[in-house]
């Protein structure tokens, strides 16, 4: 018996010669993009194996050819680090049989996209993703019936925000409702700013659909949720989006959901459960409300939930812990009661757990210490109370963000000097509000911390000089505002965490001289003590500073000069309140980006330095309180973007003369206050006619803004915060009253306690945004205008003591409805007082001591 074989192999097929000129002319067209694989934006560029001595161009990188044929069906040329445009004259075209193209994460240059796609009928899958494509997707596109993938996103500029492509003629339905066959369809990050056509809901094939951040509008075609091979629906980012969430009781393949910041909006239907193939559930940032069903703990291969930053109410379902593959539950910022549920501790492979900003009440489960894979815990903000053992938290050896502050617990963390078992190594610890009396232990062990917030406890004494050596490396940001710390012990003079970006000591009763913060330290704020000495001049080699505020102390000795010159990114230097004297420094450097500086309530003395015309981004200008005798600074209208200005309480003398015609002074001064001091002369009405911003205020129909600083300060998960708001302190009613933030539509004009004379120009008619007007204690003469009556918005008048005849018009009662403090005493005005309105509410004292 004899046995034959016969090989079944056929010999191999070249490509086509014709398809191997079009490919090498392709590779022509296009440079290697040497940046972005340096970078490692791209893999790697397979057009390199591309050799115009090899005959079989189907052995090349990237290229697929039928194996009998030999013709070329797929093309791959994702991440291959290609630059340069692409048109619909390409060699590319020429290979008319493809069935795949991928040319996905490269730089086409901004081109658009070639209509002569259109041309490649055989194609079932498409996908230029990420690759700097631009303008209108063509038409031509609807003609490549045989789709299955096509996919357009993320191909924007230099960041998300800058999206390059647009589908608007054609509009989605145009494009895709001869696209019977789509499996997958993504067009995140691609401006359509429609609504979702209802068409999409004929593709029965569809499994997966992205539309994140495309601007989509109205709502949401609920009969898409009833396709039957659906999978995905990722329809983040469309603030306009509407819709709600059906009852699912119809067999469903859907795996991934995510709504996140749409306007979905109802209560989650009981009946969720169907969904039993569903492992991804992102409904944060959303409307929804109502209670969680418990039905939602019966999805069996659940792995990521995120409810937050929504408006459901009542406890957390018990049922949630039966979710036994959850690795993420966030739950933050909604409203929440009850106790948080021990069953979550069944969550055995959960990794992060949000609780943020709720109103939970009742302990942390000591059980906490089951969850052994937990490396995120955040119950912030919430009415916890109870003594909380540290140990609880430290037994979990992959924890590293642990947030734990604005409750009311008793943190106890035993002196454990001795302990043999591995600690978690924390990266971000908040212990606000913690009741702690003195700096916890366990910090002495740890060696990673970048954040560390033991703010507005009750820590007394000094710093330990143990904590000179926790995290030297690593800490990027500090807080131990609001406790009763006196100093450091035995710490070197700069202090020693190299990378510190973040350093809030404020509030404290710390003593001796200024601690000096290393050379990275961007926000340094230490007002609210009892420090002494000198302004170290170690200060000005700090050239990252942003933020600088010693404020409300008892620093003595003259302000270094190098202290307005040293650092070109410091926007805030405050140092109200303290000892300092000499002049105001004079070396205000040209190109510097400060917006606020607050010198007041000190003994400076001698001119303001014309220097200080270099800061050209300066919106907050506060000198009160100080020995300065000068005369007006009106060189100061030339700053474009200034808006307060305190002089007040100096010795400032001499006429306010009215700036020349057609110089535009002060375009956005809104606050001004002159208050004692010894100007003379009659009231400034020229400024009064350019004082613009106090014409026409922009933005005051908008929502409040106040004046701020944000440092985007990125530190691991959280966004680290801060802003840093101005504060101010003028008079109001009659009464010195402090800002602690400062709202952008507040406007007033404080002259008191001057000199001045004449009558009060009657343009003051104009300054219509006005809420504060204090011309008291001057030697003003002639009527009260009617013009006043214009200010509609007035809710503060002082005139008393000045030398003021005639009646008070009438017209004050009738349109002055929100003012609500009125003094016009120790004037010579005669007649009556006003009836109706406000004038109804004011004492008698409003207007004593007139004839």
């Amino acid at each position: 018996f004899t046995a034959f074989s016969f090989s079944s192999e056929q010999p191999a097929v070249l490509c086509h010669s014709d398809e191997r000129l079009a490919l090498l002319q392709l590779k022509d067209s296009f440079i290697i993009d040497k940046e972005a694989l340096a970078a490692g934006f791209c893999a790697y560029p397979k057009v390199d194996s591309w050799d115009s001595q090899s005959v079989d161009c189907c052995s090349w990188d990237g290229i697929e050819c039928d194996k009998i044929t030999g013709v070329v069906i797929g093309l791959d040329l994702s991440s291959s680090c290609l630059y340069g445009s692409i048109n619909s004259t390409s060699s590319l075209f020429r290979l008319l049989r493809l069935q795949k193209l991928n040319l996905a994460n490269n730089h086409f240059n901004y081109s658009l996209i070639p209509y002569a796609l259109g041309n490649l009928s055989m194609l079932t899958y498409l996908n230029l993703s990420s690759s700097v494509f631009s303008g209108q997707i063509p038409l031509e596109i609807s003609k490549l019936y045989r789709l299955s993938s096509l996919d357009f996103s993320n191909n924007w500029d230099t960041n998300p925000s800058q999206r390059l492509l647009v589908l608007e003629k054609p509009d989605v339905k145009s494009l895709i409702q001869n696209l019977t066959n789509l499996k997958y369809l993504s067009l995140s990050y691609v401006v359509v700013a429609s609504p979702i056509p209802s068409v999409l809901a004929n593709l029965s094939s569809l499994t997966s659909l992205y539309l994140e951040f495309c601007g989509m509008q109205g709502m949401f075609p609920l009969a898409i949720f009833r396709l039957p091979n659906l999978e995905t629906v990722w329809l983040v980012d469309n603030l306009d989006l509407t819709g709600y969430l059906l009852e699912f009781n119809f067999s469903n393949k859907l795996k991934k959901l995510a709504l996140w910041n749409t306007s979905f909006s109802g209560e989650l239907p009981a009946s969720i459960d169907n969904l039993n193939s569903l492992e991804f559930l992102g409904l944060g940032h959303c409307n929804f409300s109502g209670s969680v069903p418990s039905t939602l703990g019966n999805l069996p291969n659940l792995k990521f939930l995120d409810l937050a930053t929504n408006s459901f109410t009542g406890s957390v379902p018990p049922t949630l812990g039966n979710l036994t593959k959850l690795d993420t539950l966030d739950l933050h910022d909604n409203y929440f009661t009850g106790f948080i549920p021990s069953e979550l501790t069944n969550l055995t492979q959960l990794t992060s757990l949000n609780l943020l900003g709720n109103m939970l009440h009742g302990s942390v489960p000591s059980s906490i210490s089951r969850l052994e894979k937990l490396n995120f815990f955040d119950c912030d903000d919430n009415r916890l109370g109870g003594i909380l053992e540290m140990d609880a938290f430290l037994e979990l050896k992959d924890l590293q963000y642990l947030f734990l502050s604005l409750n009311n617990f008793y943190l106890v963390s035993p002196d454990n000097s001795n302990a043999t078992r591995p600690q978690a190594q924390l990266v971000d610890i908040g212990l606000r509000y913690c009741h702690l009396r003195e700096f916890p232990y366990f910090l002495r062990n740890q060696h990673r911390l970048q954040l560390l917030d033991l703010s507005s406890n009750n820590i007394e004494g000094q710093i330990p000089q143990w904590m000179s050596k926790v995290s030297v490396e690593t800490l990027l940001f500090l807080d131990l505002s609001n406790n009763s710390l006196i100093g450091f012990d035995d710490f070197p003079l700069v202090l020693p965490w190299s990378k510190l970006k973040y350093l809030k000591l404020d509030s404290n009763i710390l003593r001796g001289s200024l601690p000096v913060p290393p050379l990275s330290t961007v926000f340094y704020s230490i007002s609210n003590n009892s420090l002494n000495g000198e302004i170290p001049q170690l200060l000005c080699n700090l050239s990252s500073l942003s933020i600088l505020d010693f404020s409300y102390n008892n620093m003595s000795g003259g302000i270094p000069v190098c202290l307005s010159n040293f650092s070109k990114s410091l926007l805030v230097l405050k140092v109200r309140s303290n000892r300092l004297d000499g002049p105001i420094p004079s070396g205000w450097a040209t190109g510097n980006r400060l917006k606020m500086i607050d010198l007041s309530k000190n003994k400076l003395q001698e001119k303001i330095p014309k220097s200080l015309m270099e800061c050209k981004m300066l919106e907050y200008l506060d000198l009160g309180n100080n020995q300065i005798r000068d005369a007006f600074p009106s060189w100061l209208g030339s700053l474009p973007e200034l808006n307060i200005l305190i002089l007040s309480s100096n010795a400032f003398y001499g006429r306010m003369e009215n700036p020349k015609l057609n110089l535009i002074v002060f375009p956005k001064l809104r606050i001004i206050d002159l208050s004692h001091n010894r100007f003379n002369g009659t009231l400034p009405w020229g400024y009064f006619e350019r004082w613009i911003s106090m014409k026409n205020l922009d933005g005051k129909n908008s929502p409040p803004k106040y004046m701020l600083e944000s440092l985007d300060m990125r530190i691991n998960l959280m966004q680290v915060p801060r802003d840093y708001d101005y504060t101010m302190t003028i008079t109001n009613k009659g009464m010195e009253m402090k800002y602690p933030k400062i709202i952008r539509t507040l406007v007033a004009i404080d002259f008191s306690s001057n000199k001045f004379d004449g009558e009060i120009p009657k343009l003051i008619g104009k300054l219509k945004e006005l809420h504060l007007l204090n011309f008291s204690n001057n030697n003003l003469v002639g009527g009260i205008p009617i013009a006043i009556a214009n200010l509609t918005n007035l809710e503060s008048l002082d005139l008393s003591q000045n030398k003021l005849v005639g009646r008070i018009p009438m017209e004050l009662s009738t349109k002055l409805t929100f003012l609500s403090f009125l003094n016009v005493s120790h004037n010579r005005l005669t007649g009556l007082i006003p009836g109706g309105g406000q004038f109804e509410t004011f004492q008698s004292s409003s207007f004593d001591g007139n004839l």
